[in-house]
C-alpha cells in the first residue's frame, strides 16, 4: 500500500491576507483607512519593504451613509453597533488585527465602558485577532501639576470621562491572557485643519477665554494624521501589553498656545481669567481641561514604534495648513 500523502488545500484568498478591522470609523479611523489603502500593498509603516502580505480592510459602521465612500477606497463596511451587542456577530473570528477607536458612551454614569466590553465579548466568540491597538486618552493620568509624565505613571483619573477610559483599557488589556498582542495609545488633544473643530480658530472667534499666566496649565497635542499612522504601526511593532503616550514635541501652556494661534489667524488675543473666575462661568467638562496640567514624554512611541512625526509640533501642523487654517 503506498504511503499516505497529505493533501493541502489552499485557503480562500480572503483568509491568506491580513484582515484589519477598524472599530470607530470617525475622523481618525477614516484617515487610517485612507492612508493605508493608498499605500502600496505590503507596506508596513513608512518603509517600502514588502514585509507583509496584502491587507483587506473592514470597518464597523452604524449607518449606510459611510458605506459607499468606504467601498470606493476598497474597504468592506460592516453594519453593527457597539450599543447593540447582538449586531456584532459578523465580527466573530473575522480580523487578524483590530484598531479600536470608539469612545465610551458619554452618558455612562458608572465610569465603565459597555461598548468596549461588548466588542471584546464578540471577539472572544471566535478566533481572536493577533493584535489589537486601543486609542485611549492622556486624561487618565489626571492632574500632574505640570510634571513630566511617562507611561510608567499610574493612572489617576479625575473625571468621569477619564474613568471610563481606564475601564476600557482594563478590558482590552485582559485579552493579553488569551495571546492577543494588545497595545494602548494614550492621545491628548487631536487637531487638524480638515477635522471638525480641529483648530483653535472657532474657539477664538467665539471669544472663549484662557487662564491667566499664574494659573495656566500645560497642554499636549497630536495631529490626526500622525495619530492614524501610530495606530497602524502599533499593530505590527508594539510589544504585548505596551502603553504609549501619543503626543508630539510641543511644550506649551494652553494660554500661550491660543495666544499664538490668535496671532496666526490675525485675531485679537483671547481674554484671560483667573481659575477662581473660570470656576464661576465654565461647565464642569471644560473646567476639567483647565485644572489638569501635565507634560507627556513621547520617547517610547518614537523609539519602539519608530514613529516619525510629520508634524513634530502643533505650530508645524497649523502652519502647514496655509490658507485653509488661516482663512
Amino acid at each position: 500500500m503506498p504511503p499516505f500523502t497529505a493533501r493541502f488545500v489552499a485557503l480562500p484568498a480572503r483568509f491568506r491576507r491580513q484582515r484589519v478591522l477598524v472599530i470607530g470609523c470617525g475622523d481618525v479611523g477614516t484617515r487610517l483607512l485612507r492612508q493605508r489603502v493608498a499605500a502600496a500593498p505590503g507596506k508596513v509603516g513608512d518603509t517600502a519593504r514588502r514585509t507583509r502580505p496584502a491587507v483587506q480592510f473592514y470597518a464597523l459602521i452604524r449607518n449606510e451613509a459611510q458605506a459607499q465612500s468606504l467601498r470606493e477606497v476598497g474597504v468592506v463596511p460592516l453594519r453593527g453597533d457597539l450599543d447593540r451587542p447582538a449586531s456584532l456577530r459578523r465580527l466573530v473570528g473575522l480580523a487578524t488585527h483590530c484598531v479600536h477607536l470608539a469612545p465610551p458612551l458619554a452618558t455612562a454614569a458608572d465610569g465603565g465602558d459597555a461598548r468596549t466590553l461588548a466588542l471584546v465579548r464578540a471577539l472572544r466568540r471566535g478566533r481572536l485577532p493577533r493584535a489589537l491597538a486601543y486609542v485611549s486618552t492622556s486624561g487618565v493620568y489626571g492632574d500632574c501639576q505640570g510634571q513630566w509624565v511617562d507611561e510608567r505613571r499610574m493612572p489617576r483619573p479625575q473625571t468621569l470621562r477619564a474613568r471610563r477610559r481606564v475601564a476600557a483599557e482594563r478590558v482590552v488589556r485582559g485579552l493579553r491572557h488569551q495571546g492577543v498582542r494588545v497595545s494602548v495609545l494614550r492621545a491628548p488633544g487631536i487637531y487638524a485643519a480638515d477635522r471638525p473643530q480641529g483648530t483653535p480658530k472657532e474657539r477664538l472667534l467665539r471669544g472663549t477665554p484662557i487662564l491667566c499666566e499664574a494659573d495656566d496649565v500645560y497642554t499636549n497635542h497630536i495631529h490626526a494624521d500622525d495619530l492614524a499612522r501610530a495606530c497602524w504601526l502599533a499593530l505590527w511593532r508594539a510589544r504585548p501589553g505596551r502603553v504609549f503616550n501619543l503626543n508630539d514635541d510641543t511644550q506649551l501652556k494652553m494660554g500661550a498656545y491660543f495666544t499664538w494661534a490668535a496671532a496666526l489667524y490675525g485675531l485679537p488675543p483671547p481674554p484671560s481669567l483667573s481659575l477662581e473666575q473660570a470656576k464661576k462661568v465654565l461647565s464642569p467638562a471644560m473646567l476639567g481641561f483647565w485644572t489638569e496640567s501635565r507634560r507627556l514624554v513621547n520617547r517610547r512611541v518614537q523609539q519602539e514604534l519608530k514613529l516619525r512625526f510629520r508634524y513634530p509640533t502643533v505650530a508645524d501642523g497649523l502652519l502647514s495648513c496655509g490658507g485653509d487654517a488661516v482663512a
